[in-house]
């Protein structure tokens, strides 16, 4: 393999790594793993070993959460990433494609290279492929009803939630999962965790709808959901407020539509905010959201106990990111 082949791979990922992003995945990895060593009344909570193994795992959940980024914006038609060029619009769609695609599955390198046993490196890869898995499907029903203009492709909003609990809860589940197993969690605590996490990462997906739709999102522009044909939350409450049928719904989709044949400079995009923000949905959604991470947040307290310092860390972390990021 030449130099300029292994930079078509590697390039595209790093650009987009080292241009930031909240990073809390891997944080949250670490912290599930020290709350689970704390609960169980070690003498020293922070045991060497464990931890070097949850370090050590970290690239898994970032890792594929930039491949996901890459393929994201390929399939969403966005021009910009994190203040950037979108990969595929810098490296080709060809290159950004294959980037991505090997990245999902560099990303298990650090499993192989654990001086670990096989039964519980095979533990690991078992909640590896199982979340992809669901990264994937949660993402193909973003897809099929992005891509519909018609009335009846606005999901319930129970067919939202489940949406958001795959693509964006998975990775934040795989999170605490791979902590919980590196600290030698049972398996039902790994699953409890697991759940959690996706609520939080449910309720981060909720609150990044109202984003958009208000000061925008870092490094995106406000209202290109509308352009890209999101059914974001605030949307599908609006569609249960007034009705398929009703005259306000072919308003908004009109809106839509334009937004879409004309793109983000359209009077459109502002038009359906403006829509949005009078039904009070945005509002609404920003609570639903804010309600997922308490009550995750409920959940890691219940499981490792109140005095419990990383559960409250953990805790911390997410109360401090919303009014940070709203």
């Amino acid at each position: 393999m030449t130099a300029e082949h292994w930079q078509n791979l590697v390039e595209p990922c790093r650009e987009l790594v080292d241009l930031g992003g909240k990073r809390w995945r891997p944080l949250l990895l670490v912290l599930c793993a020290k709350a689970w060593l704390e609960a169980g009344g070690e003498k020293n909570p922070y045991d060497a070993p464990v931890l070097d193994a949850a370090y050590h795992l970290v690239p898994l959940v970032e890792f594929i959460h930039t491949a996901s980024l890459i393929h994201d914006d390929i399939e969403d038609s966005s021009t910009t990433r994190r203040g950037k060029d979108a990969a595929y619009i810098t490296w080709g769609l060809d290159t950004a494609i294959n980037a991505g695609s090997w990245l999902y599955f560099e990303a298990a390198c650090c499993i192989d290279s654990l001086s670990l046993d096989a039964d519980f490196k095979l533990r690991l890869y078992r909640n590896y492929t199982m979340e992809l898995r669901r990264l994937h499907l949660g993402q193909a029903m973003d897809i099929a009803w992005h891509r519909s203009t018609a009335g009846a492709s606005f999901p319930s909003e129970a067919e939202y939630i489940a949406m958001v609990r795959n693509k964006t809860g998975t990775l934040a589940s795989l999170a605490a999962k791979i902590g919980m197993l590196s600290a030698g969690a049972d398996e039902e605590s790994v699953r409890i965790a697991g759940e959690a996490a996706s609520c939080i990462g449910a309720g981060f997906q909720v609150i990044d709808d109202v984003i958009n739709l208000t000061t925008g999102n870092p490094g995106k522009k406000r209202g290109d959901d509308i352009v890209e044909g999101k059914r974001s939350l605030p949307v599908l409450l609006f569609v249960e407020k007034y009705g398929r049928n009703s005259q306000e719904c072919e308003t908004l989709s009109a809106c839509f539509r334009r937004a879409s044949e004309e793109g983000i400079e359209s009077p459109s995009v502002e038009e359906a905010i403006g829509l949005l923000e009078g039904a009070g949905v945005i509002e609404a959604a920003r609570d639903k959201g804010t309600g997922f991470i308490r009550e995750a947040c409920s959940s890691f307290t219940s499981l490792f106990g109140q005095d419990n310092d990383s559960a409250a860390s953990i805790c911390n972390l997410f109360y401090s990111m919303v009014p940070a990021i709203l």
